[in-house]
């Protein structure tokens, strides 16, 4: 198991060096820079954004500025943000809380309700209950994120008028009260549940066919012949076999989730990581994007490292010898 979890993370390595090379140079090949915008301030003579470009070493060759902002980010240091004058590093630190939470929430929501519609549908599958629970998935497969949170905030937000419809907090509240902590778990009930109701269809359709698979193998028809009662069959064999996958699958659920709140955080206008990201590139804040994109893509790395040792826990064939 440690030979296994070594290995995986000295794989993930030269992985994380590829990426950090990979979003260094496509925010080069992105027209014009961090500067640009500067360029026609008639309060800004062209010398001065010439001076401003050098001091910042964006006229150095690509080696020594890929040098520069790798070791910087080793350090947690990703430069300034030229948009709202303030450190990355401090920029992100006060948004990535909130998306971790909605991440948080939306797994859970995810799990909760998935894990019950997948074993019905499972177990009583080419039933009307399965059939219901089918239909509804591939309604979620086939509608986007982004057009399903639009519905949950007009119908919940505008209309009914249940939830509110952005922000993370009610303004006024002092940071660690009751009142603040129940506000904060009310402004990610809409935004969570629009992700969950979603997301949840991958999860609903895998358990779905791992029970329908279980139940037609060898060792179950021979628990059923020795007259083990079907309750005992399900819960001690069926079920137990057909959830490892999804356990598994776990790591992968989460940094999924990471892109997935991209779109939900700015329907919502929900202040998280998603919502820095877009704000970023529609300003050209190349030190923004560029530190999200990487704490995105390590992410997804750590979350298939995740999934892969879960694997080799619930499934130690798979293990490297």
């Amino acid at each position: 198991m440690w030979k296994f979890t070594i290995r995986r993370l000295l794989i993930a390595i030269p992985q994380m060096f590829l990426l950090s090379l990979l979003v260094f140079f496509m925010a080069k090949s992105m027209p014009g820079d961090a500067l640009t915008g500067l360029i026609n301030n008639p309060d800004l003579p062209a010398e001065a954004v010439q001076e401003l470009r050098v001091k910042l070493g964006l006229d150095n060759p690509w080696y020594v500025q890929y040098k520069d902002w790798i070791l910087g980010a080793l350090q947690g240091d990703f430069g300034n943000s030229f948009t709202r004058k303030m450190p990355v590093t401090e920029l992100i630190g006060d948004r990535i809380w909130n998306t971790v939470w909605l991440s948080a929430m939306s797994t859970v929501l995810i799990y909760l309700m998935g894990i019950p519609l997948g074993i019905w549908s499972g177990k009583y599958h080419d039933t009307l209950r399965d059939r219901m629970i089918t239909g509804y998935t591939y309604i979620g497969f086939a509608t986007p994120l982004f057009i399903f949170a639009l519905l949950m905030l007009l119908v919940f937000g505008f209309m009914l008028r249940w939830f509110p419809t952005g922000g993370s907090v009610a303004p006024g509240l002092e940071p660690g009260t009751w009142d603040y902590i129940v506000s904060k778990i009310y402004h990610l009930i809409l935004p969570s549940f629009s992700i969950a109701l979603i997301g949840l269809t991958g999860t609903v359709q895998y358990l779905r066919s791992e029970i329908i698979d279980t139940k037609q193998k060898d060792f179950v028809r021979l628990a059923r012949s020795k007259g083990v009662s079907e309750k005992r069959l399900y819960n001690n064999h069926i079920f137990r076999n057909s959830l490892m996958p999804i356990a598994a699958l776990f790591g992968y659920e989460i940094t999924l989730l990471i892109s997935g709140s991209i779109f939900v955080e700015s329907i919502f206008t929900y202040p998280g990581m998603g919502q820095l990201f877009v704000q970023s590139i529609t300003t050209r804040d190349f030190s923004v994007v560029t530190a999200l994109v990487l704490i995105s893509g390590f992410a997804f790395i750590i979350g298939g490292l995740l999934s892969d040792i879960i694997m080799s826990i619930v499934d130690p064939r798979i293990r490297i010898k």
